[in-house]
Parts: structure tokens; C-alpha cells; sequence
């Protein structure tokens, strides 16, 4: 398996540490970004990381800012991307199961790096289950394949 991994400034000390972390395991995993704790925008590293997973280049990815949720707004902008911010693992295990989800986000400021490193590991552990929940990704991407806008149920 190989894993995409960027971060802003705020992530990059635990992006570092879940990387080594995978690694021991025998994951590869490559840095998308930052390289320091200078600050960075993280929406440019989201895009990075969602490219090469939509390109097929990578299976996976993870993204780490400080709360998880602007970086994974941003990954979420590629088409073919559904990318979860999880704060505990039952969410990041079932985002895989019924969402299938390819990107991963959370928070350095949210979660500690033990959490963290069970958050990717129920991640990880989670496979797709498909049938009843193919429907509902289909329909996700066909959303992503629309120009106009799309009106809710509620309006």
C-alpha cells in the first residue's frame, strides 16, 4: 500500500510521526508537504495529496492541519475524492466501510498522537463493503459531474 500524506504547518510534526509510524509497519508513504513548520496554505497541500490519489498513483491518503476540517474541505474539491476528518476511530473505520472513503484528515490540535495513530489504523482495517452503499458513492459522484445546482430536498 502506498499512502499520500500532506499537512499545513500545524500538522507537520504529527505527520512526521504517523509517516514514521506507517513506515515501521511496512507502508510506504511519500510527503506531498510541507517540510517545515514555516507557515504554509493548506489547501495546496490538500490538492497535492487528492491529485495523486485520484490519479491512481497512490491508494490512500492523509491530510493534518489543525482541526482537520479545512484541509479535508479542500481535498474534497477533487473530483473522485471523499475525504473524512475523523476525531475517533468508529467514524474513520465506518467512512471506509459505507462511504469508501480514500483520504483522511483530523487534527493536530483536536487529537493526540496515540489517538491519531488508532484513527489510521481503524482506517485503514476498514474495507469497503459496497453493495447497498455503491448506490449512495455513485450518486456522490454523480453530483461531483454536475454544472448547475443542485437543489435539496428542503427547498
Amino acid at each position: 500500500m502506498k499512502i499520500a500524506f500532506g499537512s499545513d504547518h500545524v500538522g507537520y510534526e504529527m505527520k512526521c510521526e504517523i509517516m514514521a509510524y506507517l513506515t515501521e509497519k511496512g507502508i510506504e508513504c511519500k510527503d506531498f508537504g510541507p517540510y517545515t513548520t514555516d507557515r504554509v496554505d493548506y489547501p495546496d497541500y490538500a490538492l497535492a495529496v487528492a491529485n495523486a490519489v485520484n490519479q491512481e498513483a497512490f491508494e490512500k491518503g492523509i491530510l493534518i492541519c489543525g482541526t482537520g476540517v479545512g484541509i479535508s474541505i479542500a481535498a474534497n474539491k477533487v473530483n473522485g475524492i471523499r475525504a473524512v476528518v475523523c476525531s475517533e476511530p468508529y467514524s474513520a473505520q465506518l467512512s471506509r466501510q459505507h462511504n469508501n472513503t480514500n483520504v483522511l484528515a483530523f487534527g493536530a490540535r483536536v487529537v493526540g498522537i496515540e489517538l491519531a495513530k488508532m484513527i489510521v489504523d481503524c482506517w485503514l482495517a476498514g474495507q469497503y463493503e459496497g453493495d447497498r452503499h455503491q448506490i449512495r458513492v455513485n450518486k456522490i459522484a454523480e453530483i461531483e459531474k454536475r454544472q448547475d445546482v443542485v437543489e435539496g430536498v428542503c427547498s
